[in-house]
């Protein structure tokens, strides 16, 4: 099964870009979509869920979510997720892709609906069911992320594939669109037919008994594109990779993208040798050997970027109140602020993030995976300190616009970087009976990441004044020298990229070495062929 004997591969490889390339990035990337939906939408509710089930009477602002609480909500789905891609990504090597791709979807849409019919008669007993619910739904939302990213990268053509792997991606973007969209239509028809007072004037008028719907609705909408997709899913054959080189059944392989490709595939005549070709674990020294560096460049790049991606959320109340986006709580009623803050996150997701991810489509397949990786990681450290170094001059009102400007821009370059990159390249370097495990071992390790940077930047980025700290939280080291650690973490970033290889315009096996292994393997055997064959003379 040497480098020229896979013809269904190769035929792979040099496919014309056609409609089932679209249909396939829909049906991969509706499950992003979903995963930014519910990720994105909690953060739009949780002022609301404060409102509605932390009140205090006679308090001067509204209610809100208690540090632990906040966390938990927040950052339960993340657990979810970084076990989701663990546990997907090694079952979709183990079983193959498409078998496992319909479980994570039915996850998400069970998750999404129970999320938003949490229950109990306690602040306590709501909040438990929702983290509950969110973690699973978390875990569903892991599982897309190997899976999608692999199915993707190996139906594709060496042309065109970091485009459509980073188009996957990308439907993130639209995701978080979506979300702030919906917030805003939900928040204005209830407003307009159960209008209140701001808090200040009636603390517990100002939160209408109707609100409860509000983020429950918001919450369960996240399970519509999944439901609409899993029939998709459902009927997309296995790749072809995993069938020929994994399965090994290039026959079948070779009948599924026939269908696929609408082009004549004939199939090799199965040969005996196919059974026993070099199939090296996971945890074997030969990995280590062959792609030991590329995993650490993977699973590094994905955890530094995601402490400095996940960070933004310590920034953007602060930002949107600096520029008068939201103004004070006590000013508005629960409806109200809902409605800001979808339409501050909406601005943000429509000016700098949606642009980025496609930027990156656009540019990918030109100038490649590492360039893009070292540019964004290079723009966002001269970013970030150009926010730390002169962080006092941004805090005057008058410079707050250059302050949003900058902010705005180390994101962009995110997107239009490692955030997409690093995403792609574990779907192209590794062999295609491990490519899922790695993906899934690299994306958790950005999980980790993420935690990382919402959660611990969370305490650290508090005042080193205790009194100054918000409600709850232990004196940090500021916003300053959390934005000079964020600095140094991208920089680490830069160089960390190095060890990952450049797999533009190469075929997949050629970047994962299976053209090598297959051609090591057919030699032994041949030797050995030739060794049991020969005449021994008699003595």
């Amino acid at each position: 099964m040497a480098k020229e004997q896979i013809q269904v591969l190769n035929a792979l490889d040099v496919a014309k870009t056609q409609w089932y390339h679209f249909t396939a990035i829909v049906i991969a990337g509706m499950g992003f979509f979903t995963d930014a939906y519910d990720l994105f939408c909690i953060s739009l509710v949780t002022k609301l869920l404060g409102r509605i089930y932390y009140h205090v009477d006679g308090a001067a602002k509204p209610g809100t979510l208690p540090p632990n609480v906040a966390a938990a909500v927040n950052g339960v789905a993340f657990c979810g997720t970084l076990s989701g891609q663990l546990f997907f990504g090694w079952l979709g090597d183990k079983l193959g892709r498409k078998n496992v791709y319909g479980m994570t979807l039915m996850i998400m849409v069970i998750c999404s609906v129970g999320s938003g019919l949490s229950f109990g008669h306690s602040p306590k007993s709501v909040m438990a069911t929702l983290c509950f619910l969110r973690f699973w739904l978390g875990f569903g939302i892991g599982g897309d992320y190997p899976l999608s990213a692999t199915i993707m990268s190996e139906y594709s053509n060496k042309k065109t594939r970091g485009a459509f792997i980073a188009a996957v991606f990308a439907m993130q973007g639209f995701g978080i669109l979506a979300g702030g969209i919906f917030a805003i239509i939900i928040s204005v028809a209830f407003k307009a037919r159960f209008d209140a007072p701001p808090y200040s004037v009636d603390p517990i008028g100002s939160t209408v008994p109707q609100a409860d719907y509000i983020w429950r609705i918001i919450v369960m909408v996240g399970a519509l594109p999944a439901a609409l997709t899993y029939y998709w899913r459902m009927k997309m054959p296995e790749t072809a990779r995993y069938t020929a080189l994994v399965a090994k059944n290039t026959a079948q392989a070779a009948s599924d993208m026939s269908k696929v490709l609408q082009v004549e595939i004939q199939a090799e005549p199965k040969k005996e040798e196919q059974a026993k070709t070099n199939s090296f674990g996971l945890f074997s020294k030969e990995f280590l050997h062959r792609h030991g560096l590329h995993l650490l460049g993977t699973t590094s790049t994905w955890f530094l970027l995601d402490i400095a991606f996940y960070s933004q959320n310590l920034f953007q109340k602060d930002i949107f109140s600096a520029i008068g986006w939201i103004p004070h709580a006590e000013t508005m009623n629960a409806l109200e602020e809902v409605y800001r803050i979808a339409r501050a996150q909406t601005l943000i997701a429509l000016c700098s993030t949606v642009p980025g991810y496609w930027f990156t489509v656009a540019f990918i397949d030109r100038i490649g995976r590492f360039a893009i990786q070292l540019m964004g990681f290079f723009f966002m450290t001269v970013f970030m300190f150009a926010l730390a170094i002169p962080y006092d001059h941004w805090t005057h009102k008058d410079n707050r616009i250059g302050f949003v400007v900058l902010y705005s821009l180390t994101f962009f370059f995110a997107n239009f970087g490692p955030n997409a990159t690093t995403f792609v390249v574990p779907a192209e370097i590794f062999p295609a009976r491990l490519r899922s495990t790695c993906h899934g071992i690299s994306a958790a390790c950005g999980k980790l990441g993420a935690i990382v940077g919402a959660f611990g930047f969370l305490y650290l980025a508090q005042n080193k004044d205790k009194s100054k700290a918000d409600a709850g939280y232990p004196a940090g080291i500021g916003v300053k020298n959390s934005l000079l650690v964020l600095g140094v973490v991208n920089i680490l970033g830069f160089f960390f990229t190095f060890l990952v290889p450049e797999a533009n315009g190469k075929s997949l096996e050629d970047m994962s070495g299976e053209n090598d292994e297959e051609d090591e393997t057919t030699q032994e055997l041949e030797q050995s062929h030739s060794y049991n064959n020969r005449t021994v003379p008699f003595v």
